[in-house]
């Protein structure tokens, strides 16, 4: 009986020691896996606002489809919305009703530096896609005048104009959903193309 207890104390003592040697090993794992970037965030796209809204809008043009699905789940600043409301030359309050954003909601994130998330901050990007479409268009223009045309100005105003090939709406009208957003995307294709004029 004695030596069924040794043996118990002397196996408990064992492991302990075990966990003891295991214990720095995690430690400095962890350490290290602190410091290196995870797989998932490198090539990660992200809005800084020292680079400006074109240099977003490039970087989600060559995105991956896996990492547009990673912009849409984290969605947008709302500083991010404002700064492209100046660049597009769309006051503010306008761009949140065609992104389906209450101004309240957007202005508060933008002030705390937070995200727009959810359909609002898809549709955000849905509007960044659009926005280098257009710049893409012009990019492939051979057209002299191409050279000094800001495409982005351009699509804020084109977005409030009735399209008769949207039955009359205006683009902006449909950009709060993805479904709508693809409409418009295709319908700037089909002015690239010279099928709509």
């Amino acid at each position: 009986m004695a030596s069924a207890k040794l043996q118990k104390a002397h196996r408990q003592r064992h492991a302990e020691k075990v966990v003891a040697k295991r214990a720095p090993a995690k430690r400095v794992r962890a350490a290290a896996a602190r410091r290196e970037p995870k797989a998932e965030s490198v090539g990660v796209i992200a809005y800084r606002s020292t680079k400006g809204v074109d240099d977003y809008i490039r970087q989600v043009a060559r995105a991956t489809p896996l990492q547009l699905v990673e912009i849409e789940r984290q969605g947008v600043l709302g500083s991010f919305i404002k700064d492209l409301s100046k660049r597009m030359e769309i006051p503010s309050s306008r761009i949140f009703t065609i992104l389906g954003v209450p101004k309240a909601t957007a202005e508060k994130k933008a002030a705390a530096g937070e995200r727009v998330e959810g359909s609002g901050g898809q549709a955000a990007i849905g509007m960044v896609r659009l926005v280098g479409i257009a710049q893409q268009i012009v990019a492939n223009s051979t057209v002299r005048e191409a050279r000094t045309f800001d495409a982005t100005k351009w699509l804020g105003q084109w977005i409030e104009r009735p399209q008769a090939a949207l039955g009359g709406r205006k683009p902006a009208e449909l950009l709060d959903t993805p479904t709508g957003t693809e409409l418009v995307a295709r319908l700037l294709g089909s002015i690239e193309s010279g099928a709509y004029q």
